[in-house]
């Protein structure tokens, strides 16, 4: 399944249990022996009264993430659409809190289908020590040749925002990369480079951590709608722009960030347990 083109194999482990989700990651992930996608998602019953079904990610590289808001959605349609559930408000437990996902129906030949989930994706916060050891608001980092700054945003895992006139003349790949292990992240970080390119309108390029380059991130889109208030340059509702497609973010006056996105099946099949 994939949100926005953020692409990743999805088990439903009540079905089939995955005993070692990290080797089965790096295997499956990889785009030219393995199946090929940004990760591994585990779909599970929650342990917690506080919700119905739970998610585990496993980045590319076998690492387990925190959170992620477009396999968030594609979980949402996939309980709905084959029948695990028939609420169009479900509560997900992840590592990064509980989220509630509202499905958004639209009626087909076969009956209805999610057509796009919203995600409460809860507070975020500017700082986090665990994760990050500035203190401002606005830092600066060095990565190479070059020196950035950014906004620090956490949405229960790790980003950095640089805001840039020309998206497109960064080389993500060379910066993401070197930014994502610098020293002021403890744990790493995902890493956005965002340019405003209408009013509420920005363009987002990402570099996710344990993934590298991806089409779409949930949460760095979230990060980035935040950065942008932070710093002036946008309202609290925006449209996100990224490689794969566009989210709407709302940062309403509760302090919780809501994404609004597509979710879509790829292919159904097989694969065998490394």
């Amino acid at each position: 399944m994939h949100g926005a083109g953020n692409d990743y194999i999805y088990v439903d482990t009540c079905l089939h249990p995955i005993p070692d989700p990290q080797a089965a990651a790096i295997r499956w992930s990889d785009r030219h022996t393995g199946i090929g996608s940004d990760g591994l998602v585990l779909i599970g019953r929650a342990d917690t009264e506080d919700a119905e079904f739970s998610m585990r990610i496993f980045n590319a590289d076998g690492s387990e993430a925190m959170m992620c808001g477009n396999a968030s959605r594609c979980i949402g349609k996939y309980l709905y659409e084959k029948g695990m559930t028939n609420n169009t408000n479900i509560l997900l437990q992840t590592r990064s809190g509980i989220k509630t996902l509202s499905l958004h129906l639209s009626d087909g030949n076969e009956g209805k289908r999610v057509e796009s989930v919203t995600v409460d994706m809860l507070q975020p916060r500017l700082t986090a020590k665990e994760q990050f050891t500035g203190n401002d608001t606005q830092h600066t980092l060095t990565a190479g040749d070059k020196t950035f700054t950014g906004t620090f945003v956490s949405m229960g895992n790790p980003h950095f925002v640089i805001f840039t006139n020309d998206v497109n003349a960064i080389d993500v790949a060379k910066y993401g990369s070197m930014l994502e292990t610098h020293p002021a992240f403890p744990a790493r970080c995902n890493i956005e480079f965002a340019q405003v390119t209408g009013k509420d309108l920005l363009r987002t390029r990402v570099w996710e951590r344990g993934s590298g380059i991806t089409m779409a991130c949930g949460t760095g889109a979230c990060a980035t709608a935040v950065a942008a208030v932070v710093t002036g340059r946008t309202g609290r509702q925006c449209q996100i722009i990224m490689d794969g497609g566009t989210l709407a973010i709302d940062w309403r006056n509760d302090n919780h960030v809501y994404m609004t996105g597509p979710a879509a099946f790829s292919f159904e099949g097989e694969a065998e347990l490394p």
